[in-house]
């Protein structure tokens, strides 16, 4: 395992100091990552597998490897309380399918971290928001927070949106339900509301919008249905992005 993890850390230095001067960025995607104590060991394999896959789904990978020209930049990040925020990808060019891979690979050998039960939503908020405001050069600047409950501590997230607004940034969400709750039928209303507050607290910008996944069951479906439509829907120009109504999916 140790030899394998020093090779993907190897990759990972590679693909992070090729010369990409040839090379437009056309989105920076920044993803930051729910580890807060409602989040378990086996979810936080699910969910740090889910990305993986995602990742790794065929339509994904074509569509962050279909422009070598207008590459796209990844980040990844964990948060939960003030203190626990962690870089697990720093800012890598997705150049080719050899550097998605060793992106993939990273993410399936990193290990659970001590953290605390906290969930700061709004801190998480401009955790992202200071990454992306170092990829001015992209013509998207896009964050994916996954959460699977409100904010506990910290500022508020509907105090830090003004904050966001008018950058430039866009703020999306994926929406994570209860596996295993007592009764069945809460499954849709509780995600339900909870979509609906990361919808009027956290996501920004035009056409942002909110995903869902019933449990972390489902997560790397539904990452791979989001990620996939962050993509496909960029305008592949320096253009402005069309405008739409934030929503839930």
């Amino acid at each position: 395992m140790m030899r394998w993890t020093a090779k993907i850390g190897a990759i990972l230095t590679a693909v992070i100091w090729v010369d990409a001067a040839t090379a437009d960025c056309r989105q920076a995607l920044a993803l930051g990552l729910d580890v807060s104590g409602s989040v378990d060991s086996r979810e936080y394999r699910l969910q740090m597998d889910g990305l993986a896959a995602a990742l790794d789904s065929s339509k994904v990978r074509q569509a962050l490897t279909m422009l070598p020209s207008a590459t796209i930049d990844l980040l990844v990040y964990e948060w939960s309380g003030p203190e626990d925020t962690k870089l697990i990808l720093p800012w890598t060019t997705v150049l080719d399918e050899a550097a998605l891979d060793g992106i993939i690979a990273h993410l399936r050998v990193t290990t659970r971290r001590q953290t605390s039960p906290g969930t700061a939503l709004g801190l998480a908020m401009r955790d992202g928001a200071a990454h992306l405001a170092r990829r001015t050069e992209c013509w998207k600047r896009t964050l994916d927070l996954s959460g699977d409950g409100k904010s506990n501590l910290g500022p508020r997230p509907v105090d830090v949106k003004p904050e966001i607004e008018g950058t430039g940034i866009t703020i999306n969400a994926l929406v994570i339900g209860v596996d295993s709750p007592a009764n069945g039928d809460l499954r849709q209303a509780e995600i339900g509301a909870l979509a609906r507050y990361f919808q009027a607290n956290v996501i920004v910008g035009s056409g942002s919008f909110v995903e869902t996944a019933l449990g972390f069951e489902h997560y790397a479906e539904a990452m791979a249905r989001k990620l996939q439509s962050e993509l496909e829907t960029l305008m592949f120009s320096k253009g402005p992005v069309k405008s739409e109504t934030p929503q839930v999916r």
